[in-house]
């Protein structure tokens, strides 16, 4: 190679790994916290004992572009799902290619709720907590499938167990619940 064009190489190289480093450094939280439903990062964050493998800065930038791929297709098929096109936001969830992330699972699962397809969503509702034990959005529509199966007891045990996530009685997966329950909304 001439000198030019190593100096050229080099140089995009380090346009790239600058531009990884930055977006390292913004992090994809800001890409989450975007959107007013957006899916929670996951997996889960690995346990701090575990040592990570150094990636490279290229490494890191395209799993970052990855994520904001995802990111954009999930709210895709989360509006589909949200203007009552269940069955297009179905597919649209499944060709993410991530139907064990807890979100995914939860519309899913959501989605075949308001279809009256009350064994699938049972299932995907079921794989969202086997991914997140603790995942609020979930155990509140749960909650609301119980109720539309005529179990007000079990819904108000998922009521009790969103109260004891969110901390408080305030957060909007409590207070949708606790509207099913009480027989003011549906959801």
């Amino acid at each position: 190679m001439m000198p030019h064009t190593l100096t050229k190489t080099f140089r995009r190289l380090t346009m790239l790994a600058v531009a990884g480093l930055l977006v390292t450094a913004i992090g994809t939280k800001a890409l989450y916290a975007a959107a007013s439903d957006v899916p929670s990062p996951y997996p889960p964050a690995e346990d701090s004992k575990k040592k990570k493998e150094k990636k490279s800065a290229i490494e890191v930038q395209e799993r970052q572009l990855a994520e904001a791929k995802f990111l954009r297709n999930y709210r895709a098929a989360h509006d589909l799902i949200q203007a009552g096109q269940y069955e297009a936001g179905i597919a649209a969830m499944h060709a993410l290619g991530r139907d064990e992330h807890p979100d995914v699972a939860n519309y899913i699962g959501y989605a075949n709720r308001k279809l009256g397809n009350y064994d699938q969503s049972k299932i995907w509702y079921e794989a969202a907590l086997k991914a997140e034990p603790n995942h609020t959005r979930t155990w509140s529509y749960f909650g609301m499938w119980h109720m539309e199966q005529g179990n007000r007891l079990k819904a108000q045990d998922y009521l009790a167990k969103v109260n004891a996530l969110c901390g408080d009685t305030s957060c909007k997966e409590y207070t949708e619940l606790k509207a099913v329950i009480d027989g003011k909304a549906s959801y």
